[in-house]
């Protein structure tokens, strides 16, 4: 990969190699090691490939090919077209591992520079769902949370967290610099456990605005109940993802 320092260039005839007598088409093969470059960081935010005609050229494959290859990366949301300038990679599509960490955490790790917009932050009676997750009545006061988390500039995931009052009241403020999780500990609170369940839907009108997505476009969803290391349960979390920027990566063991 060569860097310039205001023009990052991938070098894709060293990088992208294709075997014309494999029964995996073309532009897929081409697609394929461009988002894996993608995910590795090889390719990172920022960096250009060449245009159509110069990749065909240089991969010595049709432009047709490479139209389809990049369309393909278009329509994932990994790259965009730039008119005279090529192909440019916009966003890394963030995994997430199954662990007990917040989002926030998770896109400070790898360099996704985490921001927030609080849409709500306020007391009041639970609904239904929260106050059976709780382990709360409907009559308690609970702390409800409402915020959207972008991962450089672009939106991932609307957030909805019930919380017992007694625990903390977080200002917008340290909400819009700070993961949930971390106030938590700032305040004394130790994560120990969680269930957690993870499904998926559509996105309705509100949704798809707040997200950046068409009505309509798949979501992925997470509820999720913290306890502390007392078996206290500290958070009732109800979460729903991008599908096109967010995935879960599980790992599963056999017997041993």
């Amino acid at each position: 990969m060569r860097h310039r320092s205001q023009d990052p260039r991938w070098d894709a005839t060293r990088q992208i190699s294709v075997d014309h007598h494999s029964p995996v088409p073309l532009y897929f093969q081409v697609a394929s090691q461009i988002e894996e470059a993608i995910a590795s960081g090889a390719l990172p935010v920022g960096a250009r490939l060449d245009n159509e005609i110069e990749l065909a050229a240089n991969l010595g494959l049709s432009r047709p090919t490479i139209r389809q290859a990049i369309g393909s990366l278009v329509n994932k949301g990994l790259v965009v077209r730039k008119r005279g300038a090529g192909t440019q990679v916009v966003f890394n599509r963030v995994k997430r591992s199954l662990e007990l960490t917040s989002l926030y955490d998770d896109l400070s790790g790898i360099d996704q520079q985490p921001t927030t917009r609080v849409l709500t932050n306020e007391l009041c009676h639970p609904p239904t769902e929260a106050a059976r997750a709780l382990g709360l009545s409907e009559e308690d006061e609970v702390v409800h949370l409402e915020r959207v988390r972008y991962a450089r500039g672009e939106p991932i995931a609307q957030l909805r967290n019930y919380l017992p009052a007694s625990l903390i009241r977080p200002t917008d403020e340290e909400l819009s610099e700070r993961g949930l999780y971390q106030l938590l500990r700032a305040a004394g609170i130790h994560l120990h456990a969680a269930q957690q369940t993870i499904g998926a839907r559509t996105a309705g009108q509100e949704e798809a605005e707040l997200l950046d997505e068409p009505a309509g476009a798949a979501l992925l969803t997470m509820q999720r109940i913290t306890h502390d290391h007392t078996g206290t349960i500290v958070e009732y979390g109800s979460h729903v993802y991008r599908a096109s920027r967010y995935s879960f990566d599980l790992t599963l063991r056999g017997d041993t």
